[in-house]
């Protein structure tokens, strides 16, 4: 049994209970049982990690069942996808099942019903049927077939097997109580004609069972003890149990059913029937469009199954409806990637850069660390030369006090390269600049150990060689939808909450040689603009980059409120109550200059850890803390080196606060701060 029972979730205290009252360990068994009519999405993901996750905490077989009830909407190519993707996030299941394999167990115990008089055939209209079964406040109308006889309703339901009739011409009805407040309860359909060949049985059937009545009984005939659905299902429950009361054998075991919320997730539509119509239309290219909710698609995108597993253990297991913000996925996918991503550089909106006092033909292989949040994770070469590119958005001639990259006069350090400073610019006749023209203090090279490569300026820009450069088209991703909740409005349309820019294509980036070798599934961070991935659409002779995520909240910035912390993603409902990162780091580093051994460096551990969710807007404040109060100093530092580290651009307010930080008498404040320095 699970240890720590206060830690539970409501889910697991029910397994518990059930296990103290006698249920042995060896009779748990779960299942996952999507049905294959589309790709699974980031809401399946919850479920897919609930109970593949009990399976591993209690040791108990998960199966995967296909609940493949309806032909016409059910094919192959989904169960594949969804058998990839329960892989990929790393899950295995201990049988592979399809409510198709009963399909003839399902028809003998229907038969059983009729004989028993707890079923008859219905040859009345979809439409009268619906009339007759009366509204939540008043009872239904008992159909006139409701009575005929044993021997009538056989003859009629062994016909409809073998295909003499036409499709809504009779169902099966189950006949329970037409007077329940539950209008599950009122005599609901068994079977259906259904006149379209199967993915798995083919012709074989012309009558297919309802979900309903499958559901249960395949979760008995697997003998799953506890069968997890989502909230909508709770009304279900009841017909799940009476459907099971007219088959059960008390020498086996009952499923017991069990409702938990649902993900759902802001700027985006989790109905499959939503998702379809979306690839269908063309408003995307397929399931696995990166701009789509799917697995397939996050993972074509660039997300990892640790970030999806991770979303889904910190939105938690919740008895009531919520709506995470999409930022939690993205600050999961971040925290992720910071740690394994290899760090290169590439330029998407390139203006070239010539060094005037670097020689002509001159190449120097420098060394770029590949991860600094990883250790042993090595170096890689990058050619620099004369001529360069950087972002066209990285110069301007002239600037405020607060643009800390180049402009003329002014000088910032290429990234493990040199400190240059602009000189002048060639421009066209329309005024549009060709070329920007410095000059470097040539012995500024970083790690070279001279006094001018510790020098301090107040920006660092990425570049590329250009005559090393590789071509490569870039796809940037933003939100599919406009509206936070886009198929929550009752006079609109979804579809009328499309981005226009979800998709932006930079046909010519210039990326650094080393990413001519990338593999599919590789991560890289291109410094500070983002995580990158390769494409399935890309090719030796045409390099394809996805943009997974930014390094920071950007849409934050956007649409954030007056008054509203911004680049902090929001919790699903059940997580409003966590501390905020920032006062936690506070309360650690007051007692971090009394701690030593062990326990300062889980203290030191701890800031590190906690900095990945602090944003700069919130840390520059603590920039002018007392000098008396060193701890919180150097917290502060710390947190700096993670944020510095995700792409936080130089300016004079952090310079100045590590500069001091660096002269303080304490030792642990001062080697903090050089070590950034």
């Amino acid at each position: 049994m699970k240890e720590a029972p206060e830690s539970l979730n409501f889910l697991e205290q029910i397994i518990e209970e059930d296990l103290a009252k006698g249920l042995p360990q060896n009779k748990l068994r779960f299942r996952f049982p999507p049905e294959p009519n589309g790709y699974l999405h980031i809401g399946h993901a919850a479920s897919i990690c609930l109970n593949f996750g009990l399976g591993e905490r209690y040791n108990a077989p998960v199966n995967l069942r296909f609940d493949d009830t309806n032909p016409a909407k059910e094919e192959q190519e989904y169960v594949d996808a969804i058998k990839r993707d329960i892989q990929w996030l790393g899950f295995n299941w201990a049988s592979e099942c399809y409510s198709s394999d009963y399909f003839q167990q399902l028809y003998d115990w229907a038969v059983h019903l009729i004989k028993n008089d707890k079923a008859y055939v219905d040859g009345q209209s979809a439409e009268t049927m619906a009339e007759q079964k009366g509204t939540p406040t008043s009872p239904g109308v008992p159909s006139p077939f409701r009575n005929q006889s044993v021997e009538e309703n056989m003859d009629i339901f062994e016909r409809m097997k073998k295909g003499e009739f036409q499709a809504g011409s009779y169902v099966l009805r189950a006949k329970i109580d037409m007077t329940s407040s539950n209008m599950l309860m009122r005599d609901p359909i068994l079977y259906r004609i259904v006149n379209r060949p199967h993915h798995r049985t083919g012709s074989e059937w012309c009558i297919y069972p309802m979900y309903d009545w499958a559901h249960g009984e395949s979760d008995y005939i697997e003998q799953v003890s506890h069968s997890l659905c989502t909230l909508e299902f709770k009304m279900h429950r009841e017909l799940y149990d009476w459907f099971l009361d007219q088959i059960h054998d008390p020498a086996l075991l009952r499923p017991k059913q069990r409702e938990f919320a649902r993900r759902n997730m802001s700027y985006t539509v989790m109905s499959k029937r939503k998702l379809l119509q979306l690839v269908q239309e063309k408003v995307v290219s397929g399931w696995d469009d990166p701009r789509m909710p799917t697995i397939s698609g996050l993972r074509r995108r660039g997300y990892t199954p640790e970030s999806i597993r991770k979303f889904s253990e910190v939105s938690g297991i919740s008895k009531r409806d919520s709506v995470t913000d999409v930022s939690l996925l993205e600050f999961c996918i971040r925290e992720d990637l910071n740690k394994t991503a290899t760090r290169v550089m590439g330029v998407l909106d390139p203006v070239k850069l010539v060094i005037t006092n670097y020689p002509e033909g001159k190449v120097e292989m420098l060394a770029m660390e590949n991860n600094p949040e990883e250790d042993n994770s090595g170096t890689h070469e990058v050619p620099f030369s004369r001529e360069l590119y950087i972002e066209r958005e990285d110069f301007k001639e002239e600037a405020g006090s607060k643009f800390f990259r180049l402009t003329i006069g002014n000088e910032v350090r290429l990234k493990s390269a040199y400190i240059i400073k602009g000189e002048s610019v060639v421009k066209d006749e329309n005024g549009n600049i060709l070329e920007i023209h410095c000059t470097a203090d040539l012995d500024s090279r970083s790690g070279s150990g001279t006094e001018a490569s510790q020098r301090r300026v107040k920006g660092t820009l990425h570049w590329v060689s250009i005559q090393h450069a590789i071509k490569a088209e870039v796809r940037e991703y933003d939100r599919l939808f406009l509206d936070e909740a886009p198929d929550a409005h009752e006079d609109k349309n979804f579809m009328e909450f499309i981005n226009p820019n979800s998709l932006n294509v930079v046909r010519e980036a210039y990326l650094e040689p080393f990413l001519a070798n990338a593999k599919m599934d590789d991560k890289f961070q291109f410094q500070r603009l983002g995580y990158f991935t390769l494409d399935k659409d890309s090719s030796d002779k045409n390099l394809i980059f996805n943009k997974t995520v930014g390094l920071r909240d950007s849409w934050g910035k956007q649409s954030s409120k007056p008054n509203q912390p911004q680049n902090q993603p929001k919790q699903s409902n059940q997580n409003q109550g966590q501390r905020n990162p920032l006062n936690e780091i506070q309360k650690i580093s007051k007692k971090y200059t009394n701690l030593s051994g062990d326990k300062l460096s889980a203290a030191r551990e701890n800031i590190l850890k906690l900095a990945e969710s602090v944003p700069y807007e919130e840390l520059e404040p603590l920039f002018n803390t007392a000098a008396k109060k060193v701890g919180t100093r150097i917290g502060v530092t710390l947190a700096l080196r993670v944020l510095l580290s995700k792409g936080q651009e130089r300016n004079e307010a952090i310079d100045a606060f590590l500069q001091k930080a660096a002269e303080d008498g304490n030792e642990l404040l001062s080697e903090e701060a050089k070590s950034i320095l």
